[in-house]
């Protein structure tokens, strides 16, 4: 199986299932900047209780890993589950959506977007995918985080919206971090 195989099988789910969901990450940098290699997919997902059954039904044991367990305390504790594809190792981490002010405003903003592999899907708005690799980034330092941020704003730059990522980097705490990507890209 292939990444991109992986990823309509995970789309047709959870649209067959009703699952709003919006994908983020590595994919969705790569949407809206540089490709590179990733082995995962990331998606947020408002998965509630009656999901999980239909869950299971399309992510078959004989094929995947999926824990029913893992997925019950992650709607609880609106944290995140896993479901690996073990022959090829490739991996999906689903993050339940949060009910606060900042995944409410991204929830507002997908954006309905076709991939390279012509697979329609839901993606956060570039500059949510900003705003988080930029928590990322604070949270555990790597480079990746702001590569791909200078990437976006450098293939993407002219419809992303500054003001925007400015007000939430503030309400976030992460605008120190801001500031140094756009001092970073003015070079």
């Amino acid at each position: 199986m292939e990444q991109s195989e992986l990823l309509n099988h995970l789309i047709r789910c959870f649209e067959s299932l009703g699952i709003p969901y919006l994908l983020t990450g590595s994919i969705a940098s790569m949407a809206y900047g540089e490709p590179r290699f990733t082995n995962d997919i990331d998606i947020v997902a408002d998965i509630k209780m009656e999901h999980i059954k239909g869950l299971k039904n399309c992510f078959p044991e004989h094929a995947f890993y999926l824990s029913k367990d893992a997925i019950k305390e992650a709607v609880n504790r609106h944290h995140q589950f896993n479901i690996i594809h073990p022959a090829t190792g490739l991996k999906i981490d689903i993050i339940i959506r949060k009910q606060d002010a900042f995944d409410d405003s991204r929830f507002k903003r997908i954006k309905r977007l076709i991939t390279t592999e012509n697979i329609e899907a839901n993606f956060a708005a570039p500059e949510d995918v900003i705003i988080k690799k930029m928590a990322f980034y604070k949270e555990g330092g790597s480079e990746k985080h702001l590569r791909d941020i200078t990437g976006m704003l450098k293939i993407s730059g002219d419809i992303i919206d500054y003001d925007y990522i400015s007000k939430w980097a503030e309400k976030l705490g992460i605008k120190d971090i801001w500031d140094a990507v756009l001092k970073r890209i003015k070079h």
